[in-house]
């Protein structure tokens, strides 16, 4: 489904090619209409803030949000198991399911941004990607009410995305809500997290996809494409 690529794009990093992309971007949402209208109504006026918007002043304040407010990271791991000794076979496994699905990402791209997982469900059946994306429900809950409390435009992804996906465990959101703090204080949530280990779901899943998700760690790599610039096989 194109919705997916569409919430990739906008939770990406902002572009001059985002910026000029709105009215695509609209139709997508629209013509699709997986995501209903009150939450559709959230994104286009993020649509409407990012064509608008200075693309410097845009930047900079992606940057503060995602790169350095570690509890905001869109690098799913970040939420889930530190830097535990499995992260690089997990990020070959998860690397190989995209791939095995026409993705190709390049050998600077890591699986496990957000960004690159909405990619991939975008190459699935909406069955099995909502499938998919409720294994990171707990964390895209949490991440979401961190973004409305700050007042942000980009929290209209986080619910469009909760829409789509099963009810989050109220037990597993509850472990991670309150672990939030401002830019740059990221000593505190790193001794959190380290206290607080999480994973994906009440349960393990069986089938290689839910052991690849359940393995999610963290990573850095560079913003998602528009819809249409992906780099698919």
């Amino acid at each position: 489904m194109k919705t997916f690529k569409v919430l990739s794009a906008l939770i990406g990093y902002p572009t001059p090619e985002l910026q000029s992309a709105g009215s695509e971007l609209r139709g997508v949402l629209v013509g699709e209409a997986i995501v209903g209208a009150p939450d559709r109504r959230g994104l286009e006026a993020l649509i409407d803030e990012l064509t608008a918007g200075d693309i410097y002043d845009l930047q900079e304040r992606y940057l503060l949000l995602f790169d350095r407010t570690r509890s905001l990271s869109l690098h799913l791991f970040e939420h889930v198991h530190g830097e535990s000794r499995d992260r690089g076979q997990a990020m070959i496994d998860l690397k190989a399911l995209y791939e095995g699905s026409g993705l190709e990402i390049s050998a600077t791209e890591l699986p496990d941004y957000l960004p690159m997982f909405l990619e991939y469900l975008s190459t699935r059946p909406l069955d099995d990607a909502t499938e998919l994306l409720g294994q990171t429900v707990h964390i895209l809950e949490a991440v979401g009410d961190r973004l409305e409390r700050r007042g942000s435009a980009y929290a209209a992804v986080f619910r469009a995305l909760l829409s789509l996906a099963p009810p989050a465990d109220a037990e597993a959101v509850a472990g991670l809500v309150d672990e939030d703090e401002q830019p740059d204080d990221l000593a505190a949530l790193d001794a959190a997290w380290e206290d607080q280990p999480v994973s994906f779901g009440p349960e393990a899943a069986d089938g290689c996809r839910d052991g690849l998700i359940a393995r999610l760690r963290a990573a850095k790599r560079p913003a998602s494409p528009i819809p249409g610039e992906g780099n698919h096989a």
